[in-house]
């Protein structure tokens, strides 16, 4: 590890890495670490992640490629689960949820898309069958993915790398989840089809009110989507705060390095 990433962290309290942002909390990580075995050696991702995001937030996560930020994601439905330190969701600790209502409650899409077995539109109503509901109009959310209506019946394992994706982010707004957790979801996606998912997302969120934690590398999209941005490195919480404060007049030398390219992960 950089031995100046390394010193600036360790000098970060947590009262330096809250949020600027107001209001009913939403999600509350408390001291949060994670690690994992890799070639047989225990390696740290996350280490004493604390900060809160707020109901109604929009907070984008920035940080060079494996600072900790989709294990940060994963945590808050339990695809993982802390080693130590609490996550809580809405008031209530991830543990002492049902799990199946969590994942209702929490929304996952991942840049990696994976399919369920069966059509597109098993997939869509994939989280309304399981609350028993129906999906009014499976066809709406397919043009509004920028995919054929044709695709309905479509085997899902068939399509590309860029339609999964589209199709994985549908079937995660079609749960109506309160929270929604979104890692790189338009990475596979040409510019402009990147930016009318981003759209829609962001007009979904103002009209529902979601909360949204929503990793990506582009910044100028963490900087046109975000109310708040948060700078992971080495799996810690450097700086969080309001989004165009944080890219503006940024706090920490690290968050400097990174913003100027330094630290690398970053699309402008």
């Amino acid at each position: 590890m950089d031995e100046q990433v390394q010193e600036q962290l360790l000098e970060t309290t947590p009262d330096e890495r809250k949020t600027a942002a107001e209001g009913e909390a939403e999600v509350v990580f408390r001291a949060v670490s994670k690690s994992f075995a890799r070639d047989g050696q225990k390696v740290e991702v996350l280490h004493g992640v604390s900060a809160t995001v707020h109901k109604g937030a929009v907070v984008t996560l920035v940080g060079p490629s494996g600072s900790g930020k989709s294990t940060l994601l994963s945590v808050c439905n339990l695809m993982s689960t802390p080693d130590s330190g609490e996550v809580f969701i809405s008031g209530r600790e991830v543990r002492q949820w049902n799990v199946r209502e969590l994942r209702r409650y929490v929304g996952l899409a991942f840049q990696s898309a994976t399919m369920f077995p069966g059509t597109v539109r098993d997939n869509l109503e994939l989280g309304p069958k399981l609350r028993g509901d129906l999906l009014a109009d499976p066809r709406a959310y397919l043009r509004r993915l920028g995919l054929g209506v044709d695709l309905l019946t479509a085997n899902a394992d068939d399509l590309s790398g860029g339609q999964k994706q589209r199709v994985a982010l549908g079937r995660v707004l079609a749960n109506e989840s309160k929270v929604l957790l979104l890692d790189e979801v338009t990475s596979a996606l040409d510019p402009a089809a990147a930016k009318d998912i981003e759209e829609w997302i962001v007009q979904l969120q103002r009209e529902q009110g979601l909360t949204l934690l929503w990793v990506t590398h582009n910044l100028e999209q963490a900087r046109r989507v975000g109310t708040e941005t948060w700078l992971m490195v080495n799996g810690g919480l450097v700086e969080a705060g309001p989004t165009e404060e944080f890219f503006e007049h940024p706090q920490h030398e690290l968050t400097r390095r990174f913003l100027n390219g330094e630290l690398g992960g970053a699309e402008k």
